[in-house]
């Protein structure tokens, strides 16, 4: 059979990477798709930049929309990331009736529901496995290998900069602001870390595989987020102290009610694998009723990390262009029909254990004021630190852990917490899951 000719959109790190893995791995590649796949025109912002991939026998244009709409191209790979002008350039490819392959995680957690009926109308697809955690084969995982279950939760470390920052400042005991520059230095963050640091980037890859576990349309508004700039050291200290890691979760939970969405950061046990996944590496725990729980780690990106992934979406499509287009994998892992429109719960209706930090005066009944309100809420210490005061200040720091509360109940202790004339704001609340089955 002639081979399969694509169109690559972006040839920065991952398209350089795209191209060497499909050079380098091309007999492997045709034995498994049963063609060839050669790539013929790419676009770039720039001809004359640096690659890390040798162009011959590739046009290189400065137009992505010559690429979409080149008779020659069959599918399109876009790599070059960002809202706009990708999605104009994914909808012009699916108009065509063209498949398109995309890494691109903000685009499909805003506007893949719209992608997905257009693909769906044309008779064409989109394939997206290296839109979350890189190389780690999660969509598929979720969609395919787990199709016989009916998935409860899924928890995942699905950004790589957030991961690094934690772990440097719990192995070195640094701030957030030093490890965040020592991150912008070696490349893991932008110079703009904000969707890094602050949740955005593992709301959309959340979003994403929310969707596909649950079988609902993508709903990034809904997600929770909360950042990690107001994270102290201290707090990373007293985690370990007490048995735990604190890990930037995306978490994903059904309830007959609805689903929880959630990004934050949590406390997790050290004994659990998850909490001991470190440096830039992801890793995506899933509960389903058949098999229980199974963990997916491995490098969240990278060139040939996200080559790899993007490639394997290639061979996929490049299956179906000889298969009945009637039976292909459902995008959201069940037919369009089927997809149900579950509501997303508040944060204040999430149940969870929590650890609090209140710093409060070194004077007598301080602690038993601080168990009354506790109790008065229902709310059960698990566990407890005390730490001397500090000379200059007279407060002392008091840890706590609780046992799974309601959040509103939690945000109503704390307002009573602040309120008492001992303790001094504010009072740092972070989330524990026991990720247990």
């Amino acid at each position: 059979m002639p081979p399969v000719r694509v169109g690559i959109l972006g040839l920065g790190t991952v398209g350089g990477g795209v191209v060497n893995v499909l050079r380098r791995n091309a007999d492997q590649i045709t034995r498994r798709c049963g063609r060839r796949i050669d790539i013929i025109h790419a676009a770039a912002r720039r001809l004359d930049a640096p690659r890390i991939c040798a162009l011959d026998g590739i046009l290189l244009t400065t137009d992505p929309m010559s690429v979409v709409e080149n008779p020659e191209v069959d599918i399109v790979v876009e790599v070059m990331g960002g809202l706009n002008p990708a999605h104009a350039l994914i909808e012009r490819a699916l108009t065509l009736g063209k498949p398109v392959v995309t890494a691109n995680k903000a685009l499909l957690a805003h506007e893949g529901n719209a992608l997905f009926e257009l693909a769906e109308a044309r008779g064409t697809m989109v394939a997206f496995e290296a839109a979350v955690a890189g190389g780690v084969p999660i969509i598929k995982a979720i969609r395919e290998g787990l199709a016989a279950n009916r998935i409860e939760w899924l928890a995942g470390i699905i950004n790589g900069t957030g991961n690094f920052i934690l772990t440097a400042m719990r192995d070195a005991g640094r701030s957030f602001a030093d490890v965040l520059a020592e991150a912008q230095a070696l490349g893991y963050a932008e110079a703009d870390p904000t969707f890094d640091v602050e949740g955005i980037d593992a709301a959309h890859k959340l979003t994403i595989l929310a969707a596909i576990a649950f079988g609902m349309p993508l709903k990034f508004e809904g997600v929770y987020t909360e950042g990690l700039s107001k994270l102290q050291t201290e707090d990373v200290r007293y985690a370990r102290e007490l048995g735990y890691q604190i890990k930037q979760l995306g978490i994903a939970r059904r309830h007959d009610n609805g689903v929880e969405l959630r990004v934050h950061p949590t406390l997790i046990p050290e004994r659990r694998l998850l909490a001991n996944v470190d440096g830039v590496k992801n890793a995506v725990l899933v509960w389903a009723d058949a098999v229980g729980s199974t963990l997916y780690y491995g490098a969240g990106a990278g060139a040939e990390p996200t080559a790899s992934a993007v490639v394997a979406d290639l061979v996929d499509v490049v299956r179906t262009l000889t298969a009945d287009p009637t039976h292909r994998v459902p995008h959201l892992a069940v037919v369009p029909s089927q997809i149900t429109d579950l509501p997303v719960l508040p944060i204040s209706a999430v149940t969870t254990g929590y650890y609090l930090r209140l710093m409060v005066l070194d004077q007598p009944g301080v602690l038993a004021n601080i168990a009354r309100v506790l109790a008065d809420h229902g709310i059960n210490i698990e566990a407890m630190i005390q730490k001397e005061a500090s000379p200059e200040t007279q407060h002392l720091p008091i840890v706590l852990l609780t046992h799974p509360l309601q959040e509103a109940v939690m945000d109503r202790a704390i307002s009573a917490l602040e309120s008492l004339d001992s303790v001094q704001l504010p009072i740092v609340r972070i989330r524990v899951e026991s990720l247990a089955g």
